[in-house]
């Protein structure tokens, strides 16, 4: 028999009718293990490495023996400086082991500790652990940030001693190679760059070695180009430092400044970008205390 051409055809249901499959349980439960994950992780990171969360006394005795893990000496060398701020006298029963960290072999730990022997500068139990002692000592370290922060810590003790130390931490840093190489990687010159930041990369043979700024700041300029050999020495980086490191600085030599100083200090009065409004107010405030120092001497 002849089909009708008004006839409707037989045809399978539409696929939007029909019901859609649905994720089991195990699969949702696997779904959301791993977004719950996803946003975990980096939660626990950022726990364990932020220096501001609050340590117990035990935490505190442990972490600062914690050779494997220098970022925990770190956290609990910033809780006894916050408890020392607070002119917490509980902070004074780590004395001892604060000044031993000052010939720890780990720069961080170095810097940091210098930075905390600056927060207590009255106590007679600061002077009794020899904080004084330690902090002139580090005015001999390797490292340019651990030098500055260590002569910042002592104008807190009234002494000059670190004077040329803070005068070095305006001025460009120079990283020169570590050995002799080809330099197959750099930065862009102008980029912000972190203290311990990756500047270029040095090939000797088979050996890559990373070159590292000393300080934070900007990358003024790569005198070494890439595809260039250098020997062990040459210059490869100039490195401007950051703000906090220049206002700081300027800030310790507004109290110990001498008129030799003030060739460092001018150059922040200029009206250039990337030198902020309050970093030239203090350069001018440093001159003029210099200045003045200079004409009561006369």
């Amino acid at each position: 028999m002849p089909i009708s051409p008004d006839a409707t055809p037989q045809t399978s249901p539409d696929a939007s009718t029909r019901p859609k499959p649905r994720m089991s349980t195990r699969n949702r439960l696997l779904f959301f293990l791993t977004a719950w994950l996803i946003v975990l992780m980096p939660f626990l990171f950022w726990w364990n490495t932020w220096f501001g969360r609050q340590l117990s006394d035990k935490q505190l005795a442990e972490y600062l023996q914690d050779e494997k893990h220098p970022r925990h000496i770190q956290h609990a060398l910033v809780q006894i400086g916050e408890r020392m701020t607070r002119h917490d006298a509980s902070a004074a029963r780590w004395y001892p082991e604060v000044v031993g960290l000052s010939s720890n072999p780990v720069e961080e730990v170095r810097n940091t500790d210098a930075w905390v022997m600056g927060q207590d500068v009255t106590s007679k139990d600061a002077a009794s652990a020899g904080f004084h002692e330690a902090l002139l000592k580090m005015l001999a370290d390797p490292s340019l940030s651990v030098r500055g922060n260590a002569a910042l810590s002592l104008v807190r003790f009234g002494d000059a001693s670190g004077r040329p130390q803070i005068v070095e931490l305006l001025q460009p840093a120079t990283v020169t190679a570590p050995q002799p190489g080809k330099v197959i990687d750099t930065s862009t010159v102008g980029t912000a760059i972190h203290e311990g930041g990756v500047i270029a990369k040095l090939q000797q043979g088979a050996q890559t070695t990373e070159i590292r700024s000393p300080i934070s700041g900007r990358l003024r300029s790569l005198p070494a180009a890439i595809g260039q050999a250098v020997a062990a020495g040459a210059q490869i980086a100039i490195i401007d430092p950051g703000t906090e490191q220049v206002w700081e600085a300027l800030r310790a030599l507004y109290l110990v400044g001498q008129p030799e100083d003030l060739a460092a200090v001018l150059p922040y009065e200029r009206e250039l970008p990337d030198i902020p409004d309050h970093v030239r107010k203090q350069a001018t405030e440093t001159e003029q205390a210099i200045r003045q120092r200079e004409n009561r001497v006369q």
